[in-house]
């Protein structure tokens, strides 16, 4: 098989990584020339990526979109551009006129809602938010809170920014939400085979999570439930969708057993992320086309995830996962590891002791880096791509 892949920025995480994905299973992935794609805050041309994807659906078996890239050029073009509304919906109306010709070609698709960096960092947003990025995460997370009937201080913020600036990023925030709905409704018409609705870098309180309520009423209304799946996550979804394509057409459902090792792991919501862990990691499972079995006699793999850190402090974890991992192992159990105890990297604790223990090199898959939806999705899909490869013999 082959699939095409419309990538949610230039960037290897989500260029090539879903390509190393896809090698596990010996399947080709085909993505755009690199003259179409983004270049940091240079968005990509998106008209031009939109006659790409209507061109390659004819040559491939699969395509998987980034709604970000499609409709404003990347992630970055979708915090920073000034497309008006209608320019973005006519690029993602390509999927209608894909589905209409290629009926039987599987699409999956995600969207980032927006988020709002609580910093002064402008690089990945407008250039105002060097003097009001923390200010206007707050405001964000205060209308959530005011929303949901909770003291919040949102007055105090809106004096504290300019009403050009707060202009501005709502009516920013307005037209991405637009578009989000725009893509559950192309999720629901049958447009999309499936739609995951990602967040990045959020919070329990922020503009992006009330955004994420209203947007889980129209998927609920709608009809659309089997269709979209809503979870923190970002630059590893290109891999998952990239797997869910390769296990479908393997037709397997990779069985994945899921163990926390720590009392009260599976709870803990990790850095810039909204939802349980537990809950991310059920979705990302179902995202790459797998299902969470319990019983480990029955799972094609054993995901054991390394739960975010409790309240900052290290309690010994490390030394359990590791244990618990090398029985794993020396009972013949495929095993793969999750490893969100901090953002933006591994536990050296745990790398350590998965070493001594000798069993670093029978891991199937493991994952340690940037935000815990990164770091499950990657894991997932690659344990995905492995099982369906065995499958197909490649």
């Amino acid at each position: 098989m082959r699939i095409a892949l419309l990538p949610l920025d230039e960037r290897p995480v989500n260029l090539r990584l879903p390509g190393q994905v896809a090698a596990i299973a010996g399947v080709p992935l085909v993505t755009p020339s690199n003259e179409l794609l983004p270049v940091m805050r240079d968005p990509g041309n998106a008209d031009e990526l939109a006659e790409w994807l209507r061109a390659t659906a004819s040559e491939v078996d699969a395509s998987v979109v980034s709604l970000d890239m499609l409709g404003y050029g990347g992630l970055i073009g979708s915090r920073t551009s000034a497309d008006p509304t209608d320019s973005v919906a006519r690029r993602l109306g390509v999927l209608t006129d894909i589905r209409h010709h290629h009926p039987d070609l599987s699409v999956s698709a995600v969207t980032t809602v927006m988020r709002a960096s609580r910093s002064y960092s402008p690089a990945e947003e407008p250039l105002y938010w060097s003097r009001h990025g923390v200010e206007l995460h707050d405001l964000g997370a205060a209308l959530h809170r005011e929303f949901l009937g909770e003291s919040h201080d949102r007055s105090g913020l809106e004096e504290a920014i300019p009403a050009d600036v707060r202009a501005d990023f709502w009516l920013r925030r307005m037209r991405n939400h637009a578009m989000d709905l725009y893509a559950i409704e192309l999720a629901g018409r049958g447009a999309l085979d499936l739609l995951a609705i990602t967040a990045d870098d959020t919070a329990p309180r922020a503009a992006g999570s009330l955004e994420q309520l209203w947007l889980r009423h129209w998927v609920s209304v709608s009809g659309a439930a089997e269709r979209v799946l809503m979870y923190p996550g970002a630059d590893e979804v290109g891999s998952v969708l990239v797997a869910r394509a390769i296990a479908a057409a393997a037709g397997v459902r990779p069985r994945i057993a899921v163990r926390f090792c720590e009392a009260g792991g599976a709870e803990r919501i990790a850095p810039y992320e909204n939802v349980p862990i537990a809950d991310g990691v059920a979705r990302q499972i179902r995202a790459a086309g797998g299902s969470s079995v319990e019983d480990l006699d029955q799972a094609d793999t054993v995901l054991v995830v390394h739960a975010p850190e409790p309240d900052g402090e290290e309690n010994g974890a490390a030394a359990e996962v590791a244990r618990q991992v090398s029985e794993l192992i020396r009972d013949g159990r495929a095993v793969a590891v999750a490893d969100v105890r901090r953002p933006n990297g591994s536990d050296p604790i745990l790398i350590r002791y998965l070493a001594e223990a000798g069993v670093l090199d029978q891991l199937r898959a493991y994952g340690g880096w940037n935000t815990a939806g990164n770091t499950v999705g990657s894991v997932v899909a690659a344990v995905v791509a492995h099982t369906a490869g065995e499958r197909l013999g490649t």
